[in-house]
């Protein structure tokens, strides 16, 4: 499934809840970490459960609170059930919180009669610790199909500046794609963009997460969620030109030749292989718009 963009809600704020899932996000996360003050955390769950009840067309997800705290298993227990479609995991570092979280899910969905395996679990890497262990994490279950990088918590854990530009997260966004590749998931989901006047600046962080293999961008404002969806969706251009690869290159293949030029690019199994993926991309978009 496609998730090129995820928009944040906090769990408490019902008036806001009751209209992020008509914003146009691919999915929803409504919120029981950050945008929730410690306080009102576990009355939360009971609104956040009742708002995936209603009808809607987009996912939706709930991030819970991270394994470290005495509110994990507690936002797990309440909001695992048939209106959930996954969960997102912050500060994700290590293997084995992915496992338990894995396992507690598993045991919630044996309890409540849930098919086994359907609720997905997107872990945030957001610490020095989780950059660290993204390739142990990517593999440690197979209901994962994807991550997240969170640049707030990165940042402040590293104790680095995050600037317009986003240089500085260079790294830790090569090494999200890359060892999601090698484990065999989907590609991950980019950073929210925190400067929400800054309209040039956000474009530019989207087009830089897509050019680097992302798949979608956590968003955490409506404003966001358009350009972001535009950024993440083959245009007609690109897809009629991976169309006119895909149909040159196989026609050459059937003729005897594994080479050949299309308007003057040289295309080869790699690019007949990249023009078949767009295609794949535009048609999934296609089939949840």
């Amino acid at each position: 499934m496609p998730l090129r963009t995820m928009l944040f809600a906090p769990g408490d704020h019902a008036r806001k809840v009751a209209k992020v899932f008509d914003v146009g996000a691919d999915a929803v996360i409504l919120d029981l970490e950050d945008a929730v003050a410690e306080a009102e955390k576990p009355a939360t769950r009971s609104v956040v459960v009742e708002a995936l009840k209603r009808p809607r067309r987009c996912y939706g997800y709930v991030r819970v609170n991270g394994m470290e705290t005495h509110h994990c298993f507690g936002d797990l227990k309440e909001v695992v059930g048939p209106w959930l479609d996954g969960v997102i995991l912050p500060k994700a570092e290590s293997a084995d919180q992915i496992k338990t979280a894995d396992w507690l899910i598993t045991q919630l969905e044996r309890e409540k009669n849930l098919p086994a395996g359907n609720i997905d679990l997107i872990p945030i890497i957001e610490t020095a610790k989780g950059h660290r262990a993204i390739g142990s994490i990517v593999s440690a279950s197979r209901r994962l199909q994807r991550v997240a990088f969170g640049a707030g918590d990165y940042t402040l854990d590293l104790g680095i500046a995050w600037s317009l530009r986003e240089t500085e997260l260079e790294s830790v966004r090569a090494a999200c794609v890359m060892e999601s590749r090698a484990a065999g998931i989907e590609p991950p989901i980019d950073t929210v963009f925190i400067h929400l006047n800054e309209t040039q600046a956000f474009v530019a962080s989207v087009e830089r997460a897509r050019d680097l293999g992302f798949q979608g961008k956590l968003c955490i404002h409506p404003d966001q969620v358009n350009a972001a969806n535009a950024a993440f969706t083959p245009d007609k251009e690109a897809v009629a030109y991976a169309r006119r690869v895909v149909e040159a290159f196989q026609a050459a293949e059937a003729a005897g030749s594994a080479s050949i030029q299309v308007n003057g690019y040289f295309i080869d199994y790699p690019i007949y292989e990249k023009a078949k993926r767009t295609l794949d991309i535009a048609e999934a978009i296609a089939n949840i718009t």
